[in-house]
């Protein structure tokens, strides 16, 4: 990912509900490349970037939701070894997608976001 400084501090701006919401949104979009045209590197760096956002949100959350973080970004990290390894397998690709989704719910869930009402009135 380059600039690490800038992308770092932009990512910092904003609150930490939104944070997740954005790494979740990271994960969805893996789950939407790879159940349509698996591109290799496209998904890799989505994973590599999601990585990097985990490490900057978890020293400010709180703790439980800091170690939520941590052990999605051990388990990307696997998923980035198996999918260099083994895209091109519909058993790996749909594992990554369930993988993707799940914790993209997830951390929707851990952020609060989809409980906050939207402003927007009828």
């Amino acid at each position: 990912m380059k600039d690490h400084p800038h992308r770092r501090e932009r990512f910092l701006r904003d609150p930490l509900p939104i944070r997740l919401g954005g790494i979740a949104a990271n994960l969805a979009r893996v789950a939407s490349f790879a159940a349509g045209s698996p591109s290799v590197p496209v998904i890799d760096t989505m994973l590599y970037e999601s990585k990097f956002f985990i490490e900057w949100a978890a020293p400010t959350a709180p703790i439980e939701t800091a170690a939520a973080l941590v052990e999605l970004q051990i388990a990307i990290a696997v998923w980035q070894s198996r999918w260099s390894k083994g895209h091109a397998n519909m058993d790996t690709r749909n594992s990554l997608i369930r993988f993707a989704r799940e914790w993209s719910d997830r951390l929707l869930d851990l952020s609060g976001l989809l409980n906050e009402p939207s402003g927007v009135q009828i």
